[in-house]
């Protein structure tokens, strides 16, 4: 699975300053040449003036989310090995990762720091059995769908009167909608898997039957009028038990409170008594040991009893 939700983002290519700053104080010399030499103590001056407060939090959030969760090197060959295989293989993979920096091992540092943030991320959020199951259903069955896009849902709800007064649906797409890619062609969208589409069109057309048309769906895009023309399964899906914690672990990040991460690392760090010994770097977590408390909603106030309380409004469809 691709999705992977961070709640804020560190510079870890900073990683590499780790190795250095054990021995910062050493002024051996690590570089020799006939215009000067450069000790190892230079040079941890010189990326810590750069990247160092980077590189300090990268470092104590990975040492403090590692006491509470464990993540294994099977874990982090296994989310490697996924992402080489959706790249298309080791060559593409190695190219992509080389072109944003990092190296094989640098970039197994950098997953597991994402799967320790997800772990801390996911704690406690309960996905039940059905709730995989359903999900399963989606990702192994693709759907052949076409729409009607348009801008507003007056006009979504004046196309719908004339389906249901029987015009043609392609006719209707090729004279009202705005998506210039499937417009031209009635509508028609293709075959299509979970994951494709965007969420609010996605979740719309698996709850249809086939020949089924929807109410209008809202996106980012405008209204959809959508009609399922057919379904089928996918072809040589893995079984369900081996996919089941992988899909548990995503359907866990998208219904988790990604808002929690900071304040969560934040009392992490606290309970970790850190104390920075470099004066420069003093300030590096402040803006993880600052963050401001997770805040629950207040409890409602019930009614007066001597007054009655108001009704509640009903929701705008």
């Amino acid at each position: 699975m691709k999705k992977t939700v961070l709640t804020f983002s560190l510079a870890f290519s900073a990683l590499t300053l780790g190795a250095c700053s054990e021995e910062a104080a050493d002024s051996e010399v690590i570089v020799t040449s006939d215009v000067g030499d450069i000790t190892k103590e230079e040079l941890y001056e010189e990326m810590k003036s750069s990247i160092g407060a980077q590189a300090l939090q990268v470092m104590m959030i990975e040492n403090v989310l590692s006491e509470a969760y464990e993540v294994t090197e099977e874990d982090v060959e296994a989310r490697y090995n996924a992402e080489m295989e959706q790249a298309g293989g080791e060559d593409a993979f190695l190219q992509y990762i080389t072109s944003q920096g990092y190296t094989e091992e640098t970039y197994k540092d950098y997953l597991r720091l994402n799967l320790l943030q997800e772990a801390a991320l996911t704690d406690g959020v309960e996905i039940s059995d059905e709730e995989v199951a359903q999900q399963y259903e989606e990702m192994t069955t693709e759907l052949n769908a076409r729409h009607i896009l348009v801008e507003d849902e007056e006009t979504a709800n004046e196309v719908i009167e004339q389906l249901e007064a029987g015009e043609d649906f392609a006719a209707l797409a090729e004279e009202y909608s705005t998506d210039p890619g499937s417009a031209v062609n009635g509508g028609e969208l293709g075959w299509f898997t979970a994951g494709t589409m965007v969420p609010e069109f996605e979740d719309a057309a698996y709850a249809l039957e086939v020949g089924e048309i929807s109410e209008p769906v809202q996106s980012q895009y405008g209204y959809h009028i959508i009609e399922v023309t057919d379904r089928r399964q996918v072809e040589d899906a893995e079984p369900l038990e081996e996919m089941a914690e992988e899909i548990r672990t995503q359907l866990a990040l998208e219904q988790a409170d990604q808002s929690a991460l900071l304040t969560k690392v934040s009392e992490m760090l606290q309970e970790a008594n850190v104390e920075i010994q470099d004066e420069d770097l003093e300030g590096a977590l402040d803006q993880f040991l600052n963050a401001p408390p997770a805040t629950e909603a207040p409890a409602e106030e019930e009614a007066p009893a001597e007054e009655e309380a108001p009704a509640e409004e009903e929701a705008a469809e």
